[in-house]
């Protein structure tokens, strides 16, 4: 039997709980064992709806638990690298969720800790077969040359209360989903963005980016465009616009886990997507890819695609999303 990892969570947010926690017990390569919260008896109640045999009040106590290997990290955004570089102190290797950090020069604190340790940023869709299969139909030259990549992720949120909706905490649509656009670009010109310019539009009240719009300059003629929101009716869709066609990933972020999803290729010989075809992919769960892919760098059976340093770029890059709104200009990623 192939050798799996024991998996421990910090936290009983709901991403892991109803998400990322039932996607590794789907893996083939991890297990669940355990469960952490500052709340006994909420850890308890998680673990036993989840089946975990272990559940513990503290963090530091799953993390001084010899038999698990790696650690995933939920907590809220601004606990993200503090407990990332305590599991690496306690020897766990780590997958943290995004942001990796709250700006690139927390991030960059990882880096003397990781060691032989592997880190990586819990961007999941990059192992999802859509993303993979988009990006094979991108280098195959399908849609000719990859020219731009437009994006919306948007849902809607007006609880004062949820963690999202404070900003001292990380909130905001930057830091909870800004990543998802930045990303579609990297991933599919396999490059990194050179310039950024932003336009935001903050809630009055929570003071967070509610609203926001980026170009990314990619070099090349290449362009980036995205429009993120945490005040808006939910809706998410990416493009990528090529000199001899385009593909639209349906679902690109939260793919229903373990069902099949769509792609739509269109040579643009016809408008109104008369001319356009579907791709249909298998079923999947990007989260059980994700886990499968880190246990087996972890295992030493391959590489770790995405390591710390691809969490402190794209903590550079949100920097720069930020820096921009504020001067109102084009500034360099310094990438």
């Amino acid at each position: 039997m192939a050798q799996k990892i024991r998996w421990g969570v910090i936290s009983t947010a709901l991403i892991g709980t109803q998400k990322v926690i039932p996607g590794i017990k789907r893996s083939k390569r991890g297990t669940v064992d355990a469960i952490a919260s500052r709340d006994l008896s909420r850890a308890k109640a998680a673990a036993k709806g989840l089946g975990i045999r272990k559940a513990y009040g503290s963090y530091e106590e799953l993390l001084a638990d010899p038999d698990i290997d790696a650690v995933y990290n939920p907590l809220p955004n601004h606990l993200h690298i503090d407990w990332t570089i305590a599991a690496l102190k306690a020897g766990k290797h780590v997958l943290c969720e995004k942001p990796f950090a709250m700006n690139a020069r927390d991030a960059a604190r990882v880096m003397k800790h990781a060691g032989k340790k592997r880190v990586m940023e819990a961007f999941m869709i990059r192992f999802h077969p859509q993303w993979l299969k988009a990006r094979d139909l991108v280098r195959s030259g399908r849609i000719g040359e990859l020219k731009a990549v437009q994006v919306f992720f948007a849902y809607n949120n007006v609880d004062p209360k949820n963690i999202r909706n404070i900003a001292d905490i990380g909130g905001g649509a930057a830091l909870d989903i800004g990543g998802y656009g930045i990303l579609s670009g990297r991933f599919t010109f396999e490059t990194e963005p050179i310039r950024i310019v932003s336009l935001v539009d903050r809630d009055p009240a929570f003071g967070t980016d509610r609203l926001m719009s980026i170009i990314a300059d990619f070099g090349e003629g290449r362009q980036l465009t995205f429009t993120i929101s945490t005040q808006i009716a939910a809706h998410q869709r990416v493009t990528l616009g090529g000199t001899k066609g385009r593909i639209e990933i349906l679902i690109p972020f939260n793919a229903p886990q373990a069902e099949t999803v769509k792609l739509i290729v269109d040579n643009g010989s016809k408008l109104g997507g008369e001319s356009s075809k579907e791709i249909v992919i298998k079923s999947s769960d990007q989260y059980a890819e994700e886990a499968d892919a880190f246990a087996k760098a972890v295992l030493g059976e391959t590489e770790l695609l995405y390591g710390p340093e691809d969490g402190v770029k794209m903590m550079k890059i949100i920097d720069t999303m930020f820096k921009s709104e504020k001067t109102g200009r084009w500034e360099k990623t310094g990438l």
